[in-house]
């Protein structure tokens, strides 16, 4: 079963990403209008991105069932090797992506590559902006190091 959690994190980043390959597809539209010999904008374009945002939204949701499972794991031998396991899986799910979004004619490489960033993206602007839960995530600490020059001084 899904957790509450891993849906509502997973729908704001397919929502995030889904706005990323609209911008995604404005810049390639513009740069195009500017540079028609260098910049393509065709239905490659369209299906790399589709592809991309969709692997970056899928490798995030399998993220979630990862966290999920290992969360409820007791041993934490069991929770490390399935994080593992995991983690290698959708590296995996990614490369194979990358390659056939390279290899493939009916795909735009690059608009197939640059979704997969969307997430981080995606989450460190929520972060940044809308983190109300903990107004301190955003804040930098103030550390002092003094002690640690004076015991060097002194030492």
């Amino acid at each position: 079963m899904v957790q509450e959690a891993t849906k509502k994190e997973t729908l704001r980043i397919a929502a995030g990403s889904t706005i990323g390959f609209i911008l995604m597809l404005v810049l390639f539209a513009l740069l195009h209008g500017r540079l028609p010999e260098t910049v393509p904008f065709d239905y490659r374009v369209v299906l790399g991105g589709v592809g991309g945002t969709a692997v970056a939204v899928l490798n995030f949701f399998l993220m979630g069932l990862t966290v999920q499972k290992v969360s409820q794991e007791t041993d934490e031998k069991l929770a490390f090797d399935y994080m593992k396991t995991s983690y290698r899986q959708r590296m995996l799910l990614q490369i194979l992506w990358i390659i056939l979004a390279l290899v493939l004619p009916c795909f735009n490489g690059i608009a197939g590559l640059i979704p997969l960033l969307f997430p981080g993206v995606v989450i460190k602007i929520y972060y940044i902006f809308f983190n109300k839960n903990n107004p301190d995530a955003n804040t930098p600490k103030k550390t002092d190091f003094s002690h640690s020059a004076d015991s060097e001084q002194k030492g």
